[in-house]
């Protein structure tokens, strides 16, 4: 009997084996290199196999190791695998031969396209267009500058007419005298002004004075007939000397009148003089306000005077105004007390305020100082050379 159970061992085991073999589909199939590895299945349970009868056990009471567990078989042994597969096919073992394909047949295919024509050919290929211009300066040119389109001519009809349209319905001589008020209004506006710049009494160790200073223009923006008038005397005592200048004014800048014309001095112990006047009046930069001009007497004298002030607004009815004036002579004139070179400098400082922009008393102070020839001639008749007094007046202008 225990013959019989050793004898039909290798059968068993075979027929087990060819079991395990008949459940692989893979099995003796040939696999392509390239596809990617699956998952190893579950192994299957199978029930077991009732096994034989009982036989007498040849290694009964022999003391075995325990055996170790078999490992599971391989479904892919002798498969031929991929040395390094690079990731899972989602699809290995699925049947795709049914599913369409993913990118779209070309409709042409298979057609013969010798036939068909070339794109059209560049009429530019091959030429040199690296020094053709992309396009027209960007510059301010005129329409007819080669720089520009060219522009159609006007058409003769466009010309044809009046300069004016309006004169077709309103009439010429209407339309004239229109143009003439339109002038007039917008263009050449005329204008009357008088300014006092100085009307101001003075308090010092000479006594008392007064002096005044004012001028005003009548015209246009271009030309104006100016007038100037200054003078000064003492308090209960005769006219020291005045002057009246008429001046023909142009401009010849935004801010600066060339004025040309003639002078009168007034002197109650001497003789009147007349001079001639070129002067230039106007606004330097940081809102200098100059007055120069040079004078030639009827007597062949010749002197100058400069005049500067600038208004300084501390708010905007307060304002400050530092004043300087310089006069200067080619020559002595004794009779004048004027001697040659630089003859004598003023300097004054007035502090004014606004009631209205037409209104504005002040006060301050004033330095003068006779220079060279001129000072010896005061002090000759004994006089002082300089003098400091104490200002107060009042600046307007209608």
């Amino acid at each position: 009997m225990n013959r019989f159970a050793v004898a039909l061992a290798p059968l068993i085991l075979a027929a087990s084996a060819f079991s395990a073999q008949a459940q692989d589909p893979h099995a003796g199939h040939v696999m392509p290199a390239t596809p990617a590895p699956r998952p190893a299945p579950e192994p299957v349970v199978r029930p077991q196999t009732p096994p034989p009868s009982p036989a007498q056990d040849p290694h009964a009471g022999h003391v075995m190791q325990p055996a170790p567990t078999p490992p599971a078989p391989d479904p892919h042994a002798g498969h031929p695998m991929p040395a390094d597969p690079q990731s899972v096919d989602p699809h290995a073992g699925h049947d795709m031969s049914t599913m369409a394909p993913t990118t779209q047949p070309d409709p042409h295919a298979g057609h013969d396209m010798s036939a068909m024509p070339s794109a059209q050919a560049d009429p530019h290929a091959g030429h040199d267009m690296s020094t053709m211009s992309k396009g027209p300066p960007d510059v301010p040119t005129s329409a007819d500058n080669p720089g520009r389109p060219p522009e159609d001519p006007l058409p003769a009809a466009a010309l044809s007419g009046p300069a004016h349209a309006a004169d077709l319905v309103f009439g010429t001589e209407a339309m004239a005298a229109a143009r003439e008020t339109l002038v007039r209004e917008n263009g050449d506006v005329r204008t009357t002004a008088v300014i006092i710049d100085r009307l101001e009494a003075g308090f010092g160790d000479d006594g008392e004075s007064y002096l005044w200073d004012v001028q005003g223009w009548s015209g246009g923006d271009i030309n104006r007939f100016w007038w100037k008038s200054e003078g000064e005397g003492d308090f209960g005592g005769e006219l020291g000397q005045a002057e009246v200048q008429a001046l023909y004014s142009r401009a010849i800048s935004p801010f600066w009148d060339m004025q040309a014309g003639v002078r009168q001095d007034f002197r109650p112990d001497g003789e009147d003089t007349t001079h001639l006047v070129l002067g230039l009046q106007g606004l330097a930069p940081y809102w200098w306000e100059i007055d120069a001009a040079a004078f030639l007497s009827t007597e062949g004298d010749l002197t100058a005077r400069v005049e500067a002030e600038y208004d300084q607004r501390i708010t905007q009815r307060l304002i400050l105004q530092p004043r300087l004036e310089i006069d200067a002579s080619a020559s002595d004139i004794p009779e004048l007390e004027i001697g040659s070179g630089l003859s004598s400098i003023e300097a004054g400082l007035r502090l004014r305020y606004e009631f209205r922009k037409e209104f504005a008393p002040y006060v301050g102070v004033e330095w003068s100082r006779a220079l060279g020839d001129t000072a010896d001639y005061i002090e000759a008749r004994g006089g002082e050379a300089d003098d400091t007094r104490l200002v107060v007046g009042l600046k307007a202008w209608f």
